[in-house]
């Protein structure tokens, strides 16, 4: 027996040891084992002791990996219950199809992807077959997140149930003739089919993640029972490298959403080549997974395996195995068996004596066609373990190899996700392959055809039932006829209508009270979903705390140290705001499931995401082109807005760009107000559009993106003359004219007008003051609430003169008899009002705050940029002197004045 005095306790264990005797005891036995048996049998002794501690719930630090083998073991997996051989015939007919179609769509060099659906056909046709409910049954269905690259083969499954034509097939990638078929999964170009858009690469997997958690959220509030709706998300091994793949593992582990499931197609390969050429990307993605509290379920080799497993007496197998990098794999897939008999088995005497009992037959088959992704078994056995998991989401890494059934040209090699077609002869061979009745005499002119075993064949019949019995087809996008939502009651809206009296009030303290008020609303105010990241008391939101709630799966475990003040610290189960933490991309994803779920579930949800606007569309602007695709509806906000407003700060959190950003999309209606009241204007309409009673032709599936300012000043009343609201909501009104502000200038005097956005109206004003008080100038002061609205007014005015309809743009007709040359200003680059100078008939020019932000008051920063008030001076009487309007030499007498 080992002397306990011996034993030197590790200097990382801060436990004691209430008995050290046992605990040499059981490290002599490892020792005993290491020196008689190896220390491959000590190592397999430790794994499995861990493996069953975990098992008992006994509190030790997990595994962050398994061997090389699947999870489940051959025994342990579930009978399928379903037809095997017609699940076989169903799926070679999509894998053909899609094939098809993608070769076909080659001559026009639009391009396709042929191998990833191809690797990946069992991976969706168990789902489909077993698995993923339809939303005509109960509920709202599941919520599928399809790989991107996959979309032929769920076009071709689609073909197959009725759903498309042979037309939409020869479409694919050419939409543009109206039965076209777009490229991935699009919901804006294909809203009947395609719920979430999955490329780029990574917005799925955060997105499915964000997406489980507003399920819960839903059912939480008792909005709707989502008990029964499951997140399927379908994703590349390749993929897992973007960011935003992995960013929010530990959300998903940490709230129990076991209502998620991750399938990665672990085909080890990327565009370019091996994922992880000189290592295992499995185990890499098992550890990762693993070590943020998920699921993982591995189903890496087919039945073909389970003779060598059986064979494999000394772990030697399961060792090669692991140590064999992944590109090392992929060549095993082009090779012949003599090359494997002698790289993969030679490495251990152990090997080389299996090696001698199995036939070269054996091992191709093994190393080149057994995948456990590839066998709807393995795969069924999966799905089943991830449904019945509790507690945590589950991830399913399931080993495939890309290209698979395509032929020896496409299977494993490194090119193969540029490879666009198949010949005429490679396309015969896969049919016999595959076992499809297709003649030779079908292949007219060398074009390969595409194939239906008829509508009313046994494999159509079948694949109809099946997803009968599951609710219906699937993927598919449902708009729920719901009635519109009734509007907020008119006092929320007008209460900045007398303006802020002698109180300052900054625009983003006045889009928080407008929200404060909206939510009370007893018809529409548990709709509203407060989303935030950490920053809440910055913009003032911290009184929606006690009120509202923080959504929290947990509630609140602990008494909140702020307790016993008004605005405390409150997490429940049923909260109403959504804090997410330091996270724009999770943020995002949360805005983007609230702002769909008037069609993934039926409930119209009325999302505002507000964050540092340097912040938004900066970081996460990619996540804005999804929202726009998903056919997203709400606010976004950008809060401590334009380069010159957060003081202090400096060059990383001055915005001067966003709105230039935002005019790139599309379904982004972007607005930069200065008052009060055009928040609460825009807001209303807003509503009204995008939940309410939209005007004939009016676009719904549009979201909103507001600038508001943290810079306190009064808030001025609304102006009562007509026309105001549609101005707001069209870009441009005129806030005040030089004898409206009391300014009285003379009769003869020079006049300019001045159009400013958000704060830059305020600057705009003093100018107004300076220049009639100072030089004699007569200024008129517009507010230019959207710059980018006025300009698309503007294009399409252009587009209807081409088609021979006589239009005005808005912006010409609002600046229509205005005297003088226009000056706009705003705290964003000149590019954002320079928008509209095209289509203004006057003289044009602009001031903005181009360059880097930096530290600075906020007046030193407005005076570095030149948009200053005395700045706006001095640009305003150049203007008017290249006219002749003033003295050239007042120009140089303001410069000097203000010390420019």
């Amino acid at each position: 027996m080992t002397d306990p005095k011996a034993i030197q306790p590790s200097e990382l264990d801060q436990l004691p040891d209430r008995d050290p005797e046992e605990t040499a005891e059981w490290q002599a036995s490892l020792d005993a084992v290491a020196k008689a048996a190896g220390p491959h049998r000590a190592a397999y002794l430790m794994r499995r002791t861990l493996e069953r501690a975990e098992g008992a719930g006994i509190a030790l630090p997990q595994l962050l990996e398994t061997d090389y083998v699947n999870t489940i073991p051959t025994a342990a997996e579930p009978a399928v219950d379903g037809d095997e051989a017609m699940e076989s015939r169903i799926t070679a007919w999509n894998r053909w199809n899609a094939a098809a179609m993608v070769s076909r769509g080659s001559k026009y060099g639009v391009g396709g992807h042929i191998a990833t659906f191809a690797s990946a056909a069992w991976l969706y046709e168990t789902g489909f077959n077993h698995f993923f409910r339809g939303k005509e049954g109960d509920g709202s269905g599941d919520q599928l997140y399809i790989q991107g690259h996959a979309s032929p083969g769920i076009y071709a499954r689609a073909f197959l149930d009725g759903r498309l034509t042979e037309a939409h097939l020869d479409n694919f990638r050419r939409e543009a003739g109206g039965d076209g078929l777009p490229s991935y999964p699009h919901p804006r170009r294909l809203p009947w089919l395609w719920e979430f858009p999955t490329v780029s690469m990574g917005l799925g997997p955060i997105s499915a993640i964000y997406q489980a958690r507003f399920n819960r959220y839903l059912t939480s509030r008792g909005i709707k029972d989502l008990s029964n709706s499951h997140v399927w998300a379908f994703l590349g091994d390749g993929e897992m490298d973007e960011p935003e793949s992995t960013t929010a593992l530990t959300l998903a582990s940490r709230e129990g959403l076991d209502n998620l499931t991750f399938v990665v197609n672990c085909n080890l390969q990327r565009l370019d080549g091996p994922v992880r050429a000189n290592f295992k990307i499995v185990q890499e993605l098992e550890a990762q997974f693993r070590g943020a509290g998920w699921n993982v379920v591995k189903t890496l080799w087919g039945t073909a395996w389970d003779e060598l497993f059986q064979l494999d007496t000394t772990g030697a197998l399961v060792r090669r195995l692991r140590e064999v990098p992944d590109a090392q794999v992929q060549t095993y897939q082009t090779r012949d068996a003599a090359y494997i008999r002698e790289d993969f088995f030679g490495k251990d005497p152990a090997l080389v004596e299996m090696a001698k009992l199995l036939s070269d037959d054996k091992i191709i088959e093994c190393f080149q066609l057994s995948r456990g992704g590839h066998e709807a078994r393995k795969v069924y056995a999966a799905y089943r373990a991830a449904l019945s998991h509790t507690g945590a989401p589950t991830v399913i890494l399931a080993q495939t190899v890309k290209g698979h059934t395509l032929g020896d040209g496409f299977a494993s090699k490194n090119a193969n996700h540029q490879m666009k077609k198949l010949s005429a002869d490679e396309f015969k061979a896969m049919r016999d392959r595959l076992e499809l009745p297709i003649k030779d005499s079908d292949f007219v002119d060398g074009q390969v055809p595409y194939g239906h075993p008829g509508a009313d064949s046994p494999e159509v019949r079948y694949l109809q039932e099946r997803r009968a019995a599951l609710g219906g087809p699937a993927p598919a996008r449902r708009v729920h006829p719901v009635a519109p939502l009734p509007a907020p009651a008119e006092k929320a809206f007008t209460a900045f209508d007398k303006g802020s009296g002698s109180q300052n009030v900054a625009t983003t303290m006045a889009f928080v009270r407008l929200v404060k008020d909206l939510v009370r609303d007893k018809e529409t105010g548990k709709r509203w979903v407060p989303i935030v990241p950490d920053e809440a008391r910055t913009f003032g939101m911290e009184s929606l705390f006690p009120s509202l709630g923080i959504y929290s799966p947990k509630g609140q475990t602990y008494e909140p140290v702020d307790r016993d003040q008004l605005m405390y610290y409150k997490e429940a189960k049923n909260g109403q705001i959504l804090n997410e933490g330091i996270t724009e991309a999770g943020s995002m994803a949360d805005f983007i499931a609230a702002s769909t779920s008037y069609s993934t579930h039926g409930e119209p949800m009325i999302p505002f995401y507000i964050f540092y606007s340097m912040f938004g569309w900066q970081r996460t602007a990619d996540q804005m082109w999804q929202l726009g695709d998903q056919l997203g509806r709400g606010f976004l906000v950008g809060a401590t807005a334009g380069r010159t407003t957060l003081t202090g700060e400096g060059l990383q959190h001055a915005d001067g760009h966003s709105p230039v950003i935002a005019a790139t999309n599309p379904a982004a209606l972007s607005y930069d107000p200065a008052f009060a009241y055009e928040i609460a204007t825009i807001v209303k309409d807003g509503l009204r559009r995008m939940y309410g009673e939209a005007a004939p032709g009016e676009d719904q599936d549009v979201f909103y993106y507001l600038t508001v300012y943290n810079e306190p000043v009064q808030q001025p009343a609304k102006p009562s003359a007509a026309g105001i609201d549609e101005g707001i909501l069209k870009g441009l009104y005129r806030f005040n004219t030089a004898e409206s502000a009391g300014l009285t200038p003379a009769a003869n005097a020079a006049r300019i007008q001045l159009l400013g956005s958000g704060t830059a109206i305020h600057w705009a004003l003093k100018a107004q003051r300076l220049l009639a008080e100072e030089w004699g100038v007569a200024a008129d002061v517009w507010s230019a609430t959207s710059w980018t609205e006025l300009r698309r007014d503007a294009l399409e005015a252009d587009a209807a003169l081409l088609r021979g309809e006589e239009r005005v743009p808005y912006v010409r007709q609002a600046l229509q008899g205005a005297e003088g040359p226009v000056l706009a200003v705003s705290d964003y680059m000149r590019q954002v009002p320079d928008q509209i100078a095209q289509w203004v008939e006057q003289d044009y020019s602009s001031l903005g705050a181009d360059g880097f932000g930096l530290s600075e008051t906020r007046e030193a920063a407005r005076r570095h940029f030149g948009v200053d008030a005395e700045s706006i001076v001095v640009a305003a009487l150049a203007q008017l002197a290249r006219r002749g309007e003033v003295q050239a030499t007042a120009v140089k007498e303001a410069r000097e004045k203000y010390g420019l």
